[in-house]
């Protein structure tokens, strides 16, 4: 299951304001130093997708994925937006320091 708050639907409606409004994919990013966390992108439906959609915009996963991590909440706080899911980063990582990555 995917949940979009109202804060965060709000800025996506702002983010579309004169635009054509397409799907926003919610994806594992694993580039990041912290271990494999969920972001978000604009991009097109594809079978293997589940569809949530809020404020008439469709929220879209891998539904393997969505079945590792559910429940996923995307919410705006601030400067951006946090996405939660049951997908936690490795024990003992922090983050980055000095030019490495948590290894």
């Amino acid at each position: 299951m995917i949940n979009v708050t109202k804060p965060a639907q709000e800025q996506v409606r702002l983010y579309f304001e004169g635009k054509d409004i397409v799907p926003i994919r919610i994806f594992l990013n694993s580039a990041g130093c912290g271990g494999p966390s969920l972001a978000m992108a604009l991009d097109e439906k594809k079978e293997t997708d589940a569809v949530f959609t809020f404020d008439d915009v469709e929220y879209i996963m891998d539904k393997d994925l969505l079945e590792k991590a559910s429940p996923v909440d995307v919410d705006f706080e601030g400067m951006g937006f946090r996405l939660e899911s049951s997908i936690k980063p490795p024990e003992g990582c922090t983050g980055c320091g000095g030019g490495t990555c948590c290894g």
